[in-house]
C-alpha cells in the first residue's frame, strides 16, 4: 500500500490551507502506516465485540463521508447498510486488500480535494450542509486520530510491537510500510 499525497512539499504557514494539506498528509501517512501493521491473522479478531477489520472501515469511511460533505455522498458500491457502524454486525466481510484500495481511494479523492481549496472556501459551507468546510475537516482530523489510537492500541496488545506515527516536525520515511518505531 502506498500513501498518495506528495512528499517534501515546503509548506507555508500563513495559509490555512497549506496546514491542512500538510497535517492530512502526515495524518494519512500514519494511518496508512498502522494499517500495515495489523498481522493477517489479527484482522478479523474482535475487539469491543467488533472485527479489527470493521474498526478500521469504520474510521476510513467516516473520513470519506464527512471530510467534504455528507449531504452530497455516495456510498462505495460494496457498502451495505451498518457496515460501517462499530455497533452493529453485518453478515458482509472486507478483505485486507479492500480495505487497503478503499483507503488508497478515499486519500486520493482527499488529496485531490485539499489541491483545489483556497482561503475563502474553508469558511463556506458546502451546498446542503450545515458546518463550513474546515469545521469538517478539523472535525475528521480528530476523529481520525483517535481511531488511529484506539486501532494502534489493539496492535500493541496483540504484538508488543508499537506501530510509527509521525509528529509535526518528524520526517516522513516513505512508503515500505509496515514501520515499527
Amino acid at each position: 500500500m502506498q500513501c498518495s499525497l506528495k512528499e517534501n512539499e515546503d509548506m507555508d504557514e500563513l495559509k490555512v490551507t497549506q496546514i491542512i494539506k500538510e497535517q492530512t498528509h502526515r495524518a494519512f501517512w500514519s494511518i496508512t502506516n498502522v494499517i500495515s501493521c495489523i498481522p493477517d491473522s489479527k484482522y478479523e479478531k474482535c475487539y469491543c465485540d467488533m472485527p479489527l477489520w470493521k474498526h478500521v472501515y469504520h474510521t476510513i469511511h467516516s473520513l470519506d463521508r464527512w471530510y467534504i460533505n455528507p449531504y452530497k455522498y455516495i456510498e462505495p458500491t460494496f457498502h451495505v447498510a451498518n457496515l460501517n457502524s462499530l455497533d452493529v454486525h453485518t453478515e458482509k466481510v472486507l478483505s485486507k486488500q479492500e480495505v487497503d484500495q478503499y483507503l488508497l481511494t478515499v486519500t486520493n479523492k482527499i488529496e485531490a480535494y485539499i489541491d483545489g481549496l483556497d482561503e475563502r472556501l474553508l469558511l463556506e459551507k458546502p451546498e446542503g450542509c450545515k458546518w463550513t468546510r474546515l469545521t469538517l475537516i478539523i472535525a475528521q482530523l480528530r476523529h481520525l486520530q483517535y481511531h488511529t489510537g484506539i486501532i494502534m492500541g489493539f496492535i500493541i496488545c496483540d504484538t508488543g510491537k508499537w506501530p510509527l506515527v509521525i509528529g509535526l516536525e518528524n520526517e516522513i520515511p516513505g512508503n515500505d510500510f509496515p514501520y515499527f518505531g
